[in-house]
């Protein structure tokens, strides 16, 4: 597998060339950023496929030295990020009805448990709940601490490169991690007292 120094590289001397390694090797990061940040799998096809238009776009007008700089993980996250705050603006400014969280997609999914070797459909419906009960709990987040926590725990985006994407003091990111962790946690644990008082009801 090509490193991001190699692929920088190559880019920087061959953009149309080398481009479509930068889409494969990134296309489906971005779309689970994009898909736990919207809650929609087609917005977030489309942030992600958006994001890739103006990556190449950007690239194009940057000489090579400004390339080999770029640290691709962080930028490319902060494209995506902004264009997903934008749809979610519109769509909030639109009065659409809520995201759906079916959240079914190939890709990672934030605290999928382990698979079944059998691969039993107790085991299948299990993973699909929990997924659907994390990517609602995310989704609830509020956006700067689903941003922080989806890159770095979804995306595993580093502190500093954390930092760099959402353009704020490493200090600061990771607190909204820890914050957002935090909420994740109380309401998670809020949902299963509540369930366990509705069943002894």
């Amino acid at each position: 597998m090509e490193t991001e120094d190699a692929l920088i590289v190559r880019l920087a001397h061959d953009l149309d060339g080398s481009f479509e390694s930068l889409v494969l090797a990134h296309q489906d990061r971005l779309y689970s950023i994009a898909l736990r940040f919207l809650g929609d799998p087609g917005s977030a096809e489309e942030a992600a496929q958006d994001c890739l238009v103006r990556a190449y776009r950007a690239l194009a007008g940057y000489d090579a030295a400004r390339i080999r700089e770029l640290r691709l993980r962080p930028w490319l996250a902060t494209i995506v990020l902004n264009l997903c705050r934008t749809r979610a603006v519109r769509r909030k400014r639109a009065g659409a009805p809520p995201l759906s969280l079916d959240l079914d997609e190939p890709g990672r999914a934030l605290a999928e448990p382990a698979a079944d070797p059998a691969g039993s459909p107790v085991a299948i419906a299990d993973r699909r709940e929990a997924r659907s009960r994390w990517a609602t709990l995310v989704a609830g987040l509020p956006p700067a601490y689903r941003a922080a926590v989806v890159l770095r725990h979804v995306d595993g985006l580093s502190y500093p490169e954390l930092a760099q994407a959402l353009d704020r003091p490493e200090g600061t990111v990771k607190a909204q991690v820890h914050r957002g962790v935090a909420l994740l946690r109380r309401a998670y644990e809020d949902a299963e007292r509540r369930e366990r008082e509705e069943m002894t009801a």
